[in-house]
């Protein structure tokens, strides 16, 4: 996977994960490459209310994972992921009540994870992807993420 080699503790992206990051940072890459997920049509799943549109992931990509953060007050967690300082950890529970129970119930479908899992995992990995997708600090363009996930 390239830029995600090293993102998470352990250096290994297992392809639940991978769909969980796409749901919420990129949205597209879902409906095309879940063939393993026969469960899923690959129509595209309703929006959860109070969301943006499915390109740009869940929560409108990168920029709204990192907004819906910021409003559950974990600012200075997003923050020391984006900059260039020590990232700080975020506790799944934090991360789920974030998130919200309707994104998270989604990408768990999405996934085949149950919700628990999912936030241990995802609350493990988001630290190290959004670094590596935000180098000198800067966060990236949507196209420039979902790039990331197509190499």
């Amino acid at each position: 996977m390239g830029l995600f080699d090293n993102a998470v503790p352990g250096g290994n992206i297992t392809k639940p994960l991978m769909i969980a990051l796409g749901a919420l940072l990129v949205g597209k890459m879902l409906s095309g490459k879940s063939a393993e997920q026969p469960q899923e049509a690959p129509a595209p799943a309703p929006t959860p209310a109070g969301t943006t549109s499915a390109d740009g992931g869940l929560l409108g990509g990168l920029g709204g994972l990192l907004d819906k953060l910021r409003d559950a007050g974990h600012g200075n967690v997003a923050d020391s992921w984006v900059g260039t300082g020590q990232n700080q950890s975020i506790n799944p529970g934090d991360l789920g009540s974030a998130l919200g129970p309707a994104v998270i119930r989604e990408i768990a479908q999405r996934t085949g994870m149950n919700e628990q899992e999912l936030l241990q995992q995802l609350s493990t990995a988001l630290p190290g992807i959004v670094d590596k997708l935000t180098p000198n600090g800067q966060v990236p363009q949507q196209h420039q993420v979902a790039s990331a996930f197509n190499s």
